[in-house]
């Protein structure tokens, strides 16, 4: 068993908790500029969504109340109330669905926002959802956002990494070989933990999220498990192989001799100024590796998601073991992400049955 292990028992403070407490004061804050029925709205999905989804909820209601005040009811948003809400049909939405296509803030006017369809499906559902809550509570006669349709969405090929671009990738992790020399210099201080960081990506198919927020004590070497935090607040055990083993052991032994900054004790995975890295962080460190062994893939994190994915269903052909292991709410999403391999699949079945010998 790795001596590392030993690490697990540390009892410090929770970064879940610390996130999802302040992603609630800002939602509090973000209330403030809304219409005071609002305030309901967020109260009856406080037991059904994590507090980063319902902050996201605001933001897009901000942006829908926004547009009514200055182009349909010609008031504040603070002083929307429910009796204009009842004044909203389909059209004014279907408008808004229009201006979402590009539109400049008022609180920024040197920005230029544009929405394809898949950020104005987002907003749509936000709407739709703050239209539904209104009318199951009869205090609009009617739910015209019922009837807009959400805007196609055009699929995307899954961009993953294939398997020598994949030892190519970890290669380079380890080398450096290839960086620019000012990168070479910080990668001699960050290529443990960087290598530790892209297998785990590569072994477990976690979301960088998932990867940012854990901390030492979810690391379970006896099971070789690791606690993470999924999308809505769920726990679950994400188990690994011997080579996100070893480099996470590798990596252990440098991050035991560390001096986190307080409030940042109990992070797994620290930057150079000893504070927890941060999504954005390792964003760019993916694509800084990934860079320099293909230019025609942009590969992010979430690549890396998809590669592990991919070659989970290619091993088993077992669409609700990746869907679990993913952490799919729904098998469909997977199925719909997978559909091509599930193509090649029965082209092989045709050729697996012979009809004479």
């Amino acid at each position: 068993m790795p001596q590392c292990v030993t690490m697990h028992t540390m009892k410090l403070e929770n970064y879940h908790a610390q996130q999802e407490m302040q992603n609630i004061i800002k939602l509090r804050e973000m209330l403030k500029t809304l219409p005071q029925f609002v305030v309901g709205y967020f109260r009856s999905l406080g037991d059904q969504t994590a507090a980063l989804t319902r902050l996201a909820y605001a933001y897009d209601l901000r942006i829908f109340f926004t547009f009514l005040s200055e182009e349909v009811l010609h008031i504040a948003v603070a002083d929307i109330s429910l009796e204009d809400m009842a004044k909203v049909e389909s059209e004014h939405i279907e408008e808004f669905m229009e201006y979402l296509s590009y539109y400049i803030p008022a609180e920024n006017p040197d920005a230029h926002v544009k929405n394809a369809s898949l950020g104005k499906s987002r907003k749509l559902a936000a709407v739709r959802g703050i239209f539904k809550y209104l009318y199951r509570k009869k205090h609009i006669p009617a739910n015209p956002a019922e009837l807009v349709a959400f805007p196609k969405i055009n699929e995307k090929a899954i961009t993953t990494l294939e398997v020598d671009e994949i030892a190519k990738l970890l290669d380079e992790v380890d080398s450096g070989e290839n960086l620019t020399p000012r990168q070479k210099v910080f990668h001699e201080l960050t290529k443990v933990r960087d290598a530790a960081i892209i297998t785990l990506l590569l072994g477990t198919g976690m979301r960088v999220s998932e990867c940012v927020g854990l901390d030492i004590r979810d690391i379970d070497f006896e099971v070789n498990g690791l606690r993470v935090i999924r999308k809505g607040g769920d726990e679950m055990v994400l188990y690994f192989g011997q080579e996100v083993e070893a480099a996470l052991c590798a990596y252990l032994e440098i991050r035991e001799e560390a001096s986190p900054i307080e409030g940042h004790e109990n992070a797994l995975f620290l930057s150079l100024k000893n504070r927890r890295l941060t999504d954005r962080a390792i964003q760019n460190m993916v694509k800084k590796y990934a860079s320099l062994i293909t230019q025609l893939k942009n590969i992010s994190p979430h690549k890396l998601r998809s590669t592990f994915g991919t070659q989970l269903y290619a091993e088993t052909g077992d669409i609700y073991l990746v869907a679990n292991v993913l952490g799919h709410a729904d098998v469909n999403t997977t199925r719909k992400h997978y559909a091509k391999m599930d193509d090649t699949y029965r082209r092989k079945a045709a050729n697996a049955v012979r009809l004479r010998d």
